[in-house]
């Protein structure tokens, strides 16, 4: 039997989405889909989507979500970048694509888009030790990735793209030598000094992923020019013959698709810059990218080899976390957590390994200082850069490990999470409840608790007699009761 995973690319000039099946472990591509969406180009000055792309991003995810029909939903995962990011009214417009979908979409970071990027292109390649320099031009924004193999030394993401520069420096479709010139000249200083920080790495060679990439080589291997790599040499060349052309209409060069016509001057303007400040001297275009990235981590997460698993490991041990100390509470919210999620309705994976990472974090902000780690650890984890995460499950994270301790502030938990607050809420409830009860830090086993719950009313269930051998216990409990009815719930306990 053979399943179907899914991987789905909102970027800021087209919405990809691949599925693929496993059979015997052999990946086998299903089905592409990918329509020119231009997300970016609808971005208005005040940072919010037009009413003509809106509409024509939501009609693509309602055909997207018909082919999703029969992928089991732990198997698709989908990404929105940088135009989602950039967006003022991202939570607005999130719910409605994710209505237009039928799935949750995740808005990712700059560095967790290159990651996605490496990864993908990797997949792609023998596996070596090779030193590699990884570039993908976007609609919104061009990321750049140092690596070894398939470790990453070094992940940026620039704000350039070909949507954003076409908009910038070609509006109206006219292609002069003094736009091109004040385009590179845009793209070597968003580059700035990133090139002395990737040349003290190296690499050996050097790929090429996204469409804008792979439209050069295209054009450089109709003409007959180059059919293998890219060189400075070509760009040169091509600079010329898009001059020499003065508008995107006249943009006919063997190989170049006409839907790529209009944004392709921008991107290879962005890529001669890169050539010019990294000191390129050839590039490989590779068909893999970002999407296929995304469906390495999905597989990944399905066989217990969850990238996120292995950040929160990472994060923990720089800044020494008690491992054990984390363990105990991780068991003892995960007791609650089987006990209360279902009652709620949201018994979800994803919200089970919240509870375990805000375990296994919640003390980093000891690191710090002991007055307000609760404080010191949300901001950690809210800025970090943080391996396989989406920004929302990040700000989640962060929520949980704000609402530990202290008064709990739903208002404060709302600014963090927007729209998931009374989801958020409820786990934070249940982890400071576990917090409380490994305070003493004992190794010692505890007995079973018992949950009961009545909407916001929460019971405690201990053996007979256990509490009154407990005094701090108690007393804790009787000091979280007073906090949490400034937020609306209602603890009590019996034994």
């Amino acid at each position: 039997m053979s399943l179907q995973y899914a991987a789905i690319d909102l970027g800021s000039n087209s919405f990809h989405l691949l599925v693929i099946r496993r059979v015997n472990d052999e990946i086998q591509v299903v089905d592409k889909l990918r329509e020119r969406v231009r997300l970016a180009q609808g971005l208005r000055d005040d940072k919010r989507l037009d009413g003509v792309v809106r509409r024509r991003a939501l009609a693509c995810l309602s055909n997207f979500k018909q082919r999703l029909a029969d992928v089991p939903t732990a198997n698709i995962r989908v990404c929105g970048t940088n135009t989602f990011r950039k967006m003022a009214d991202s939570d607005v417009f999130l719910a409605e694509a994710e209505l237009a979908l039928g799935r949750r979409i995740e808005i990712v970071s700059g560095q967790e888009e290159a990651r996605l990027v490496y990864r993908g292109v990797c997949q792609n390649l023998d596996v070596s030790d090779e030193k590699r320099l990884v570039i993908d031009i976007g609609g919104g924004s061009t990321e750049c990735i140092v690596g070894q193999g398939d470790a990453i030394s070094r992940a940026d993401s620039l704000y350039m793209g070909c949507v954003d520069y076409t908009v910038r420096f070609f509006k109206k479709q006219k292609i002069t030598q003094q736009a091109i010139d004040k385009a590179i000249i845009a793209a070597r200083l968003e580059v700035g000094s990133l090139h002395r920080a990737f040349k003290s790495i190296g690499w050996a060679v050097c790929y090429g992923s996204s469409g804008t990439i792979n439209a050069i080589q295209d054009v450089l291997a109709a003409t007959g020019r180059n059919p293998d790599e890219i060189t400075e040499l070509d760009l040169t060349w091509l600079l010329g013959e898009v001059v020499q052309a003065g508008h995107v209409d006249q943009l006919r060069f063997q190989g170049l698709k006409p839907e790529r016509a209009e944004v392709f001057t921008a991107g290879l303007c962005i890529l001669y810059g890169l050539f010019r400040s990294l000191a390129i001297e050839r590039m490989c275009a590779s068909t893999s990218a970002m999407r296929e990235g995304i469906i390495a981590d999905v597989l990944g997460r399905i066989r217990d080899k969850d990238i996120r698993d292995e950040t929160v490991r990472r994060m923990g041990m720089r800044y020494s976390s008690d491992l054990a100390h984390s363990e105990r509470v991780a068991h003892v919210v995960d007791e609650l957590a089987r006990q209360a999620l279902p009652v709620w309705g949201i018994d979800t994976p994803e919200n089970r390994s919240l509870l375990n990472w805000a375990a296994q974090l919640h003390e980093v902000g000891k690191a710090i200082n002991y007055t307000g780690y609760h404080r010191h650890g949300s901001y950690l984890v809210a800025n970090s850069n943080m391996a396989g995460f989406s920004r929302r499950q990040q700000a989640l994270l962060a929520a949980l490990v704000l609402g530990q301790r202290r008064k709990l502030i739903p208002s404060r938990i709302s600014a963090l999470v927007g729209r998931d607050a009374t989801t958020a809420l409820k786990l934070i409830v249940l982890f400071r409840i576990a917090s409380r009860l490994c305070r003493t830090r004992s190794p010692n086993p505890r007995p079973p608790i018992m949950m009961t719950l009545n909407s916001h009313q929460l019971t405690l269930g201990f053996p007979d007699g256990w509490l009154a051998s407990k005094p701090l216990t108690l007393g804790d409990l009787i000091e979280e009761k007073r906090w949490l009815s400034s937020a609306g719930f209602d603890l009590i306990w019996t034994g």
